[in-house]
């Protein structure tokens, strides 16, 4: 401890003034100044010692012992507390770690520092009274333990509060060796906090060192205007100035911030010989000094300038220069400084009397920087970094320049590299980071030939650089920030200052701008952060943005991935005031930085992303062929069951027409019941049982022939909600001998956007007549509608509310089982109206391959959640009761807004055993009852009875849908294997379903990346870039399916990606008219192989999928085929020459931040769009440009062109849960979207 010593005799003898200390910043003024003289510190010193380690804990078990650390907390206005205790530790021989005052629970970098402490074994921080009456405090008084921090024991270094030691108790005082003296901490590029160890002998070199370089006296005044607690403030305004027993002026921050010139006064008050100040306080006392008069500064012999590093100080030395040469400031005077946590102090320019010597600079093409080596540039040019030098190596200590990556070698004398220091005034370790400590502090540089230059360790500095002539340092930044873009590298620091010297002032604040990279697809990206001043207009940040941008590309010549702007003040700052980077970088990262502009430009600055495909000619289809067959691939091709050879007692196959197995059952089981409809509340609402229903079709059959005047063969439009009223109606339809349409009806209070819909359906069906209810009758008829359609056109509408007593004459037979039995419209997901034709013939074999495949009989009940207009839904809800007999439990999908349970509960009440749902209603149940399950199980719910629940969709299966159902309702008993998906199409209604028997449902993992270039490629769970995908149920009795190339026509092999073409008894007949598409080939319902099989009809499904042979064997013992579907062909957008599926990049997308509830994408001329719902405050809008662009680029390697983000509600979704990407686009296109925020990538 001998710097104290040195002081010992002579505060016994002397009072003269040590320290004079703090401006108090509460009042500006008069400042008052708290003198602490050295036998004051000296006897508190030895108080805050003795209680250390005396009055924690108990006698036997101490709380603190020599060498234990010892966190110091203390506020920037109290320097005098803090050297009290800082040297009271050590004359105690604990190490001190000064940390910053946390101000909340959740400071920026705060958990950090917590870490650090509970890494060093810190259990005590000492504080002072005023600090520790500022501390956040719990309800009961106590200090809450801060997040990250351990558990740690508050001790106020007041002499009140203290004891008095003993007179014969003395501290220890040995020379200065190697144990550790303090602990400085460090902030890491990453936000995470290391410890730097410094040894007794090397803090007293140090101060020789720097009392040498600095030529300081005994009794000097220095002004302090850095942070005491840590680097240049603590060397100099602590250890330094007791070392010499100065005089110090100590300068808080805080008063800097109310009193930029605070510093400049005490200069010239107390005629201080020596000030330390960063670049940062001389620009503020050259924007504040213009009304001072009385300034003399020209006792200043040394101005410390910490940061001289940085490559912007120079700018700042200048201009203070140049102000302040007529109050008295001598050039000579001006001495910046590099320093480092590990290597403390790296070099310093010296103070000299002689004018006649001029400071070294350098003006360096930034070019020739950005590939690390040094070219002479003249200054006249933009594109240069002109550097000062920081002066010579300290005494005592040895340098060299190293590589910056890979082996510390010497780099040659033009190339710029990281400095390295030998030297005893240097850090010894991380505090417990073994192997991080080797690569820092224990460095053996190598010459060319491999051999180290010396025998002793050198300490790395973190400083990049180069050293000039005359062995002056030169510094062109930092490691930490240091950026490689695409193998050039560039400083964060000159980027800052590029960026500040587009209109400086006006529109940015200076020292609130951050400059970081983010690693998007294998390459750093730069990001820009700046805050704008609170009056700036949406027109100048814009204008300021596109400088900013030219302004970085032409000088540095590297493109700026996103720069952001957000409101004043908003992003995390540093104790000191200054940007907390990592936080900043994390809070943009996570999306939570909340920014109010934001510009992107992935277009220019992305460089690396693979070449587009070229489409290569296609092999012909017989190369594909025998290509498969010479590498022992079969050809993919796979059928369900054969229906002619399964032998069942089905009654209803000696019919050829439903209406005719209607009168049967009406005969044979009068009072079964076939449908029961439940209300919101779960109660059955009505039911129908066979006689019922044939009663109900006569009458609507006879009304049809009186009323309607209709011929057999006329078009019917059928518009009722879901319920019984739509069955009766469609079987009186086949009755009469018209065809039914059934179309969903208007939504009463959106009738606007849904009745358009609904005329389109009857103009181009040509309906001769709608039959609906009174309610829906007055609603196509009423003012509303009037509004949105014509409503003088509609064709006779026909009310069955009150249906005539008689019944018809005759009941039509259809003479050939081939005529039209009814049209099956739908809207498309790519807005396209299609009605296909059902043949009486292909509805039977649709209700019979169902009736098998789901094991349907009379004594079943099933239960039915889904929309009765078109598909599979139509056919379970209208159909299959009356083909085979079971009870069909009908619930409308639109109850469960109200009451999200009632399926469920239905499904358990009933003890039904198989069910079909939509994915909507699979979400709804999801999203509605996910915290209900508890209540749920209370009231009896119990799903252990269902053995089939299926998906009804024409997609590919949502599995991460599929999978948090199960999960979520496995607690009520329902089976994981219970849940599977079916797939039809417009042109097969059904082709896959789960049924009964057979094996589960599989699930292959796809490489994504094969996908895109139509190549199915196998890979494990959990691998990068792979996509699960399930299966969508067994293929359907009488169903044949192949894997057709949808160009070339030809057939594929086993698991290679192909159109997915059918051929099946059920297939519709045709289209019966297209709406919005007239060029649709009449070939989707009659397509050929142009090689192999050339004779069987196939229909196209216009879906992309493969098959897989699978080693599960089914129900006939054969090995089964697994049929995967990808997406649909209409969907799919081609980009770069690859063909992506939307589901996919919008997956990626939703998984990017919480806020997302809903993503969809389409190609806008060759751009890719990407509209987000945004679910939060508006402001959370721009965080999602950033990562939307992210994540598709890392995941898909495509560049998004606009990020529309819009409410909820906004992306169109039809009533199977399928988004409308088409629609979607076509109100981009007409600008109807409302968004609350659009942004172009450049």
């Amino acid at each position: 401890m001998r710097e104290i010593c040195h002081v010992t005799p002579s505060a016994q003898a002397s009072l003269r003034p040590l320290e004079a200390l703090r401006a108090d910043e509460e009042k500006e003024s008069p400042v008052t100044v708290t003198v602490t003289e050295c036998r004051k510190l000296w006897s508190r010193s030895i108080k805050v010692a003795y209680n250390i380690l005396h009055k924690l804990g108990t006698k036997q078990e101490p709380m603190v012992r020599p060498g234990d650390r010892v966190a110091l907390v203390f506020p920037n206005n109290d320097p005098a507390a803090f050297m009290v205790a800082f040297f009271g530790c050590l004359l105690a021989e604990v190490v001190p770690v000064p940390i910053e005052v946390p101000l909340t629970r959740k400071d920026a970098g705060s958990q950090q520092i917590g870490f650090l402490l509970g890494s060093c074994g810190v259990t005590v921080a000492l504080t002072s009274d005023a600090c520790h009456k500022g501390l956040p405090k719990g309800p009961t008084g106590e200090i809450p333990q801060f997040k990250g921090w351990p558990k740690l024991l508050w001790f106020v270094t007041e002499s009140k509060h203290l004891s008095k030691p003993p007179r014969d108790w003395f501290p220890h005082i040995k020379d200065a060796n190697n144990d550790t003296a303090y602990i400085e901490y460090k902030t890491c590029k990453d936000g995470s906090v290391l410890g730097v160890t410094i040894m007794r002998i090397a803090m007293l070199t140090h101060c020789q060192a720097l009392t040498q370089s600095c030529g300081y006296t005994e009794a000097e005044t220095i002004v302090n205007v850095l942070d005491f607690k840590k680097d240049v403030g603590l060397w100099h305004g602590i250890l330094t100035s007791v070392m010499n027993m100065m005089h110090v002026i100590s300068i808080p921050y805080s008063l800097m911030k109310v009193n930029p010139l605070s510093w400049i006064q005490k200069v010239c008050q107390y005629k201080a010989k020596v000030a330390c100040v960063k670049s940062r306080d001389m620009h503020w006392a050259l924007v504040a000094h213009r009304d001072q008069r009385d300034i003399n500064l020209s006792t200043l012999r040394m101005l410390v300038v910490a940061d001289g590093s940085n490559p912007w100080s120079i700018s700042s030395c200048d201009a203070f220069l140049n102000v302040f040469q007529s109050k008295g400031l001598r050039p000579e005077v001006i001495c910046p400084c590099a320093s480092s946590p590990e290597a403390l102090t790296v070099a310093i320019r010296r103070p000299t009397d002689d004018s006649s010597q001029p400071p070294g600079r350098g003006v360096l093409s930034m070019n020739g920087l950005s590939h690390g080596v040094i070219r002479v540039d003249s200054e006249e040019r933009l594109s240069v970094l002109t550097v000062q030098d920081v002066g010579t190596v300290m005494p005592g200590a040895m340098m060299c320049v190293v590589k910056p990556e890979g082996v510390p070698q010497l780099c040659r004398t033009d190339e710029i590299g990281e400095l390295c220091v030998c030297s005893i005034a240097t850090g010894t370790s991380y505090y417990g980071l073994s192997g991080m400590t080797k690569n820092t502090f224990e460095v053996f540089p190598m010459s060319g030939t491999g051999a180290p230059i010396s025998e002793y360790p050198f300490t790395r500095t973190g400083l990049l650089g180069f050293v000039g002539p005359g062995g002056l340092v030169f510094i062109a930044g930092k490691m930490d920030g240091l950026m490689v873009v695409s193998g050039r590298r560039h400083n964060a620091d000159d980027i800052v200052a590029t960026a500040l010297a587009v209109e400086p002032m006006k529109f940015v604040y200076r020292g609130r701008i951050a400059v970081f990279s983010v690693t998007v697809l294998h390459d750093e990206r730069i990001v820009v952060v700046a805050e704008q001043r609170p009056d700036s207009t949406e027109e100048d940040s814009f204008q300021w943005m596109s400088r900013v941008l030219q302004a970085i590309d032409s000088i540095h010549g590297v493109g700026v991935f996103c720069l952001a702007l957000v409101p004043a003040n908003t992003l995390p700052k540093t104790p000191l005031g200054g940007i907390h980077l990592s936080e900043t970088k994390q809070l943009f990262l996570e999306g939570s930085l909340h920014p109010c502009n934001v510009l992107m430009c992935p277009h220019t600055c992305v460089t690396n992303l693979p070449k587009p495909r070229q489409k290569q000619p296609e092999i012909g289809p017989a190369s594909v062929m025998v290509g498969n067959l010479v590498s022992g691939k079969r050809i993919a091709q796979a059928s369900g069951r054969d229906l002619g050879q399964i032998e069942d007692n089905d009654q209803a196959r000696k019919f050829l027409f439903l209406s005719e197995v209607l009168q049967w059952r009406a005969q044979t089981t009068p009072d079964h019941v076939l449908f029961t409809l439940l209300s919101s509340r779960g109660a059955i609402l009505s039911s129908l049982t066979c006689v019922q229903l044939h009663k109900r079709a006569e009458k609507i059959a006879a009304m049809l022939m009186e009323r309607g005047h209709l011929q057999d063969g006329d078009h019917v439009a059928l518009v009722y909600p879901p319920g019984i009223d739509l069955i009766a109606a469609f079987y009186g339809c086949l009755y009469a001998g018209c065809v039914p349409i059934t179309v969903r009806p208007p939504h009463p209070q959106n009738i606007a956007t849904t009745l358009p819909t609904v005329k389109m359906i009857v103009e181009v069906s040509r309906s001769s007549c709608v039959m609906t209810t009174q309610v829906i009758s007055k609603l196509l008829k009423s003012k509303e509608a009037s509004a949105a359609v014509d409503v003088r056109t509609w064709p006779p509408v026909l009310e069955t509310d009150d249906l005539p007593k008689k019944k018809p004459p005759l009941l039509y037979k259809p003479s050939n089982p081939d005529t039209l039995a009814y049209l099956d419209f739908s809207v498309s997901t790519t807005g396209m109206l299609a009605g296909v034709k059902m043949s009486h013939s292909a509805t039977s074999a649709f209700c019979r391959s169902i009736k098998l495949q789901c094991e349907l009989y009379p004594s079943r009940e099933v239960a039915i959640c889904l929309d009765p207009y078109c598909g599979l839904g139509f056919v379970l809800w209208c159909l299959c009761s009356v083909y085979s007999g079971h009870q069909s439990i009908l619930i409308p999908p639109s109850e469960l807004e109200v009451n999200p349970a009632l399926w469920l509960l239905a499904v358990s009440q009933f003890r039904v055993r198989d069910t079909f749902c939509s994915y909507s209603v699979m979400e709804l149940c999801t999203k509605g009852l996910g915290l209900q399950t508890e209540s749920l199980k209370a009231r009896g719910l119990d799903l252990s009875r269902v053995r089939t629940c299926v998906v009804v969709a024409e997609e590919r299966p949502r599995i991460a849908l599929t999978q948090s159902f199960s999960k979520l309702f496995k607690d009520l008993g329902l089976h994981p294997r219970a849940v599977s998906t079916s797939f039809g199409c417009r042109v097969n209604l059904a082709i896959c379903l789960q049924g009964t028997s057979g094996p589960d449902p599989t699930t292959v993992y796809v490489d994504m990346r094969a996908l895109r270039h139509d190549r199915v490629r196998l890979v494990e769970r959990g691998s990068p870039h792979s996509l699960p995908l399930m299966e969508s149920g067994k293929i359907l009795p009488g169903v044949r399916i192949i894997i057709a190339n949808p160009e070339t026509k030809g057939p594929l092999g086993d698991s290679h990606l192909g159109e997915i073409w059918v051929h099946s008894a059920h297939n519709g007949s045709g289209y019966f008219t297209v709406y919005g598409d007239e060029a649709l080939q009449s070939d989707h319902f009659t397509s050929r192989l142009s090689f192999g099989d050339t004779q069987t009809v196939w229909a196209r499904t216009g879906y992309l999928g493969f098959l897989r042979r699978t080693e599960l064997t089914d129900a006939s013992g054969e090995r089964h085929d697994a049929l995967y579907v990808v997406g649909a062909l209409d969907e799919a957008m081609e980009l770069r020459g690859m063909r992506y599926h939307p589901i996919d990049i919008e997956t990626s997308v939703i998984r990017t931040h919480k806020s997302i509830t809903e993503c969809a994408v389409f190609p806008w001329t060759n751009l890719l769009v990407v509209v987000v719902e945004l679910e939060g405050s508006e402001q959370e809008a721009l965080d999602l440009v950033p990562l939307v662009t992210n994540a598709v680029l890392e995941e898909h390697y495509l560049i998004v062109g606009v990020v529309v983000v819009v409410d909820i509600g906004v992306i169109p979704i039809n009533s199977r849960g399928e988004k409308q990407r088409m629609h979607l686009r076509d109100g981009f296109l007409a600008d109807q979207l409302d968004p609350i925020y659009v942004a172009y990538n450049m």
